[in-house]
């Protein structure tokens, strides 16, 4: 089952997409009184930049991309937070954070359009796709293009037509809608990692100077926070990695080549079995790497290991979220650095407790051989000093004396050891 609705061109906003997609949900209410089981909202994007709603289910999408239904599994909500990006044979499957579209070498499938973080990937679609886009003009597609650079004479012999000097640093429809899809992601991101600086910093100061439960609490939820950032980061800076090393993969990426490839091949095939055969070409320009275009015949070499531009795009992108990764790591040295300083302001407090608390043990200690000697004189045992007048305040001194001086011989030995600080 599949539900279309068209929404105005390239210039329309974030909010009209919202405000179109709801009057098109009550109008396909209204064709339909039950919504069949497991479709989903997608918007479809053209090579200019046109877009419409659609609602499909799983069948539609995957007649529609030519792709396995396990992909459509990475585009669920299970891996909601996972980066993937898949070469298929007609189609790539984009899932970075919240992006999840399906790309292939004329549109772009893109799921959950009205999501509120998915709104300015949306908007620089419409932006871009209509500058970007070679095949613009007229309805033009990949195939035509190409026929106007390289076409056949009717003898049969190929015609070089000098390269366009617009075309040659084109990016392919596939690596336009990834590159939007990168930079949107990486913006987010940064976002994250800026606001996440600009919240720990002073938490972590605030708890260098006051250790208390509140500001602990607050420093445990900033830790969590970054380590969830930091894992989406990685995520997202691991699948660029994998990418870049392996060409088979990147080269897998290249659609439109494949799909060039595909159409003339067919058409050389069609006029083999009109003509009955192929004249060899006399001569044949190289294409430029950067146009990321290539024909696949047996009438002339082509390099499809070539993925020059690709590999460009995703070095830039993989270098911005290594410095991304960095903010996110320097943030969690400082919380390091902060929880060592926090944890010697405690273990100085403690040495400090445990210092007093010996000072007071020796006190005790002395105490108790005074209160000893007391104890002693309290037993009533016959003793000469009883009938001696006087001798009461003179011996209380006395021993005291001799307690305060037990006191401070142990205290010193105490320091001597360096039980106890200067």
């Amino acid at each position: 089952m599949m539900i279309e609705a068209s929404l105005s061109p390239n210039n329309q906003t974030a909010n009209t997409s919202i405000a179109a997609a709801s009057g098109t949900g009550g109008g396909a209410g209204g064709k339909a009184k039950k919504k069949t089981g497991g479709a989903r909202l997608w918007m479809r994007f053209d090579r200019c930049g046109q877009s419409e709603l659609l609602e499909c289910d799983k069948s539609t999408i995957i007649r529609r991309a030519a792709i396995p239904a396990r992909d459509l599994r990475i585009l669920g909500p299970v891996f909601s937070h996972s980066s993937n990006i898949l070469a298929r044979e007609k189609a790539m499957v984009v899932n970075l954070e919240f992006i999840k579209a399906i790309v292939t070498a004329e549109e772009v499938l893109l799921l959950d359009p009205l999501r509120q973080e998915v709104l300015p990937f949306v908007d620089q679609l419409r932006q871009q796709l209509p500058h970007k886009s070679p095949f613009r003009m007229h309805g033009a597609s990949p195939l035509d293009a190409q026929e106007n650079e390289m076409h056949f004479s009717t003898g049969g012999q190929w015609l070089p037509v000098p390269d366009s000097e617009g075309l040659q640093n084109e990016l392919p429809f596939e690596f336009q809608v990834l590159e939007i899809a990168l930079e949107v992601v990486c913006t987010y991101l940064d976002t994250n990692v800026a606001e996440l600086e600009r919240d720990a910093y002073p938490v972590l100061d605030e708890l260098a100077r006051n250790v208390s439960t509140k500001n602990l609490e607050h420093v445990r939820s900033l830790k969590s926070n970054l380590t969830r950032l930091l894992a989406r980061v990685q995520k997202v800076r691991d699948e660029l990695e994998h990418l870049l090393d392996d060409n088979e993969d990147m080269a897998d990426l290249y659609l439109t080549r494949k799909w060039i490839q595909n159409q003339q091949n067919e058409a050389l095939l069609g006029a083999a079995a009109s003509n009955g055969l192929i004249t060899p070409a006399p001569y044949l320009p190289r294409l430029s790497s950067h146009r990321s275009v290539s024909l696949a015949t047996s009438n002339f070499v082509v390099d499809d290991d070539d993925v020059e531009d690709l590999e460009m795009l995703l070095e830039a992108y993989f270098m911005q979220l290594d410095g991304t990764r960095n903010k996110i790591l320097s943030v969690r040295e400082y919380i390091d650095d902060t929880e060592d300083y926090v944890n010697i302001q405690l273990d100085n407090q403690r040495n400090e407790l445990i210092q007093l608390q010996l000072t007071l043990t020796i006190a005790s200690f002395a105490i108790a051989v005074e209160t000893l000697i007391a104890g002693l004189f309290g037993m009533n045992i016959p003793c000469p000093l009883y009938e001696v007048h006087g001798v009461f305040n003179p011996f209380v001194g006395c021993v005291t004396a001799g307690c305060i001086l037990l006191f401070l011989l142990v205290l010193g030995y105490a320091r001597w050891k360096k039980l106890l600080g200067s």
